[in-house]
């Protein structure tokens, strides 16, 4: 017997029709003498009847177990009126067995192949094989591979060519922590694993291939969240003669493809724009969610000579009130509002003062110290209704931002204010491109030291440069701003990319500012200054992260759960349990001895 369909494909067309499927026994039911399965693979599921009038079958059917792998083979026919399941696509139909074919036993699995497991995470991932039978992950995995022909062949009609890149790279310890890979060949040697193909990219734009784009997987040591892997996977690429607006359009163009083939429905364009500066004022973070209100407002100039001394005292000395308004907050009990102020308190924020607006007035521990047109004032900027709660921080603007913008996260959550079936995109630009680092007393590159500042911000950097002063008091370089954008959906960033520096000097000048010596960027980055140097076009580029990208498609909060074989939060695979131990062969002959 040879298969002739999938479980999932049989449809009334098939009546009829002799058919051969194989897969997994799901369940069996045994009903007046009649046995009952549930088949499934990767389709989906379909009914198949062994009858006792075909006693060898029937005989071999009795024996059959959860996760049996068999064929059958049979005819198609319809279900009698009343036996038919709307639950699923092949619920019409049912296979009639006349053969069938044990091909393999299985033992009890550990947790029910089904679409509710209540098996915790760490025995799913420990029988990660069994797990992605599972219809969830496997409709996840699906709609992965989905989405990456899709991209795939988007960029491809957009004239771009697939390059693979190295694996075993250089250390340019500049970023997070690499994953470091000892030369058996050149002892006390070692590669790195890519971060990303950032430099390689850059050097095939020297080379002439003005559209670059691979599917990559890169790695990164560093702390794990639920949006973070040791490795994962972006959709990376390059262009030569481009500003931001060409590399934005390509993007849209291909997430928009990938949307729609992957969800079924028009994709949600042209996507906006908005500044860093915007962003962070208008919602306190710079991956927004603009699906739903309460954005932040400052009242500073409102409360600066008001009688509350912790906001007075904090705009006098240079820091800032801003808040945000909760709909219907005003039913919030005092342990509620305790609670985020603790909250808040471990965020970093020095308090979390509130006033509420119900029908008799403003209701809050601080309302002695306003006067009533203050008030007014506070309500008024706040745009608070009749109900709502007004949420306030006072403290430095960074702390304020964090804070705020984390509450208006965790409050629409709470109060179920973000809408159902809604996808917002939105392109974030002109982000800082420096940040100072107090300890180390030095710039840093928020983005990364190849990226471009606007052309309008050079003769900030060349000013810096000539004084030979670093010290933020003196030159501000919080005033550049980076030629970066982000891509944020639904409040989450999936990608992000720059136009990059095309000439020697430029670069040279930036290594320069952020105090790297010399001879640390020719150890580092001295093969790409030297391809800059051989007629480097302008170049820019993004990378936009699959798997978080998938995850958000598909409605899952970790990324593990859209990735076959995922690592645990602290960076291990409890199916092979990696990493692990070596041999002392392999660590003599790598000249790597262990302390």
């Amino acid at each position: 017997m040879k298969r002739t369909a999938y479980c999932g494909d049989l449809r009334k067309t098939h009546s009829g029709k002799t058919q051969t499927l194989c897969g997994w026994v799901h369940s069996r039911r045994d009903h007046g003498g009649v046995l009952f399965c549930d088949l499934r693979d990767r389709t989906g599921l379909v009914q198949v009847v062994f009858r006792p009038e075909r006693a060898d079958v029937f005989r071999q059917a009795q024996d059959l177990g959860s996760e049996y792998v068999v064929q059958v083979e049979g005819i198609v026919a319809e279900r009698p009126a009343g036996t038919r399941n709307d639950n699923i696509p092949t619920g019409d139909v049912e296979l009639d067995v006349e053969s069938l074919e044990i091909l393999n036993s299985s033992k009890p699995p550990p947790f029910e192949i089904s679409d509710y497991s209540e098996a915790g995470e760490d025995i799913r991932l420990r029988y990660r094989f069994l797990d992605l039978r599972r219809p969830p992950i496997q409709r996840n995995i699906l709609r992965r591979h989905q989405i990456a022909q899709r991209i795939r062949a988007s960029l491809a009609t957009d004239g771009f060519i697939e390059v693979e890149t190295p694996f075993l790279t250089k250390s340019t310890p500049e970023g997070a922590r690499d994953f470091l890979v000892p030369s058996r060949l050149t002892p006390g040697a070692f590669y790195a694993l890519p971060q990303s193909p950032q430099l390689f990219k850059q050097l095939l734009m020297v080379a002439g291939y003005d559209k670059y784009f691979q599917i990559v997987r890169c790695f990164r040591d560093e702390d794990l969240r639920a949006d973070r892997q040791p490795e994962f996977t972006q959709v990376d690429l390059e262009m030569s003669f481009v500003d931001e607006s060409d590399v934005e359009s390509v993007v849209e163009r291909f997430v928009a493809d990938a949307f729609s083939a992957a969800l079924g429905i028009p994709f949600p364009g042209p996507v906006p724009h908005m500044s860093y500066d915007e962003a962070m004022s208008r919602f306190g973070t710079d991956a927004p969610d603009t699906r739903y209100g309460m954005e932040l407002k400052d009242f500073s100039e409102a409360v600066k000579s008001c009688g509350f001394q912790v906001f007075a005292k904090t705009v006098a000395g240079g820091g800032a009130v801003r808040g945000i308004s909760v709909p219907r907050g005003a039913s919030f009990s005092r342990k509620e509002t305790d609670d985020l102020a603790q909250w808040a308190n471990m965020l970093g924020a020095k308090g979390l003062a509130w006033i509420k607006w119900p029908a008799g007035g403003p209701e809050s521990p601080i309302v002695k110290f306003f006067k009533p047109e203050e008030l007014q004032t506070v309500r008024s900027l706040a745009g608070a209704q009749e109900g709502d709660i007004t949420f306030f921080v006072a403290d430095a603007p960074s702390v304020a931002f964090k804070v705020l913008g984390l509450l208006r996260r965790r409050l629409a959550e709470s109060q179920k204010l973000i809408p159902a079936g809604r996808w917002n995109f939105l392109w974030i630009e002109k982000f800082p491109a420096f940040e100072w680092d107090e300890e180390a007393k030095r710039w840093n590159a928020v983005h990364h030291p190849f990226t471009s500042p606007r052309p309008e911000d050079w003769e900030i950097i060349r000013g810096a440069l000539e004084a030979g002063k670093w010290d933020p008091s003196i030159v501000d370089l919080n005033m550049v701003r980076a030629r970066a954008y982000d891509l944020v959906l639904n409040g989450v960033e999936i990608g992000g990319g720059s136009i990059r520096i095309h000439q020697v000097a430029d670069q040279n000048r930036i290594f320069n500012l952020l105090q790297i010596p010399p001879e640390t960027v020719e150890l580092q980055f001295g093969f790409l200054l030297d391809a800059l140097s051989y007629g480097a076009p302008p170049h820019g580029g993004f990378a936009l992260g699959l798997d978080r990208f998938v995850a958000l498609l598909s409605g899952e909060s970790s990324i593990r759960d859209v990735i076959a074989f995922p690592k645990t939060q602290k960076g291990q695979d409890l199916m092979s349990k990696a990493p692990s131990p070596v041999s002392d062969l392999q660590l003599r002959e790598l000249g790597i001895r262990i302390q």
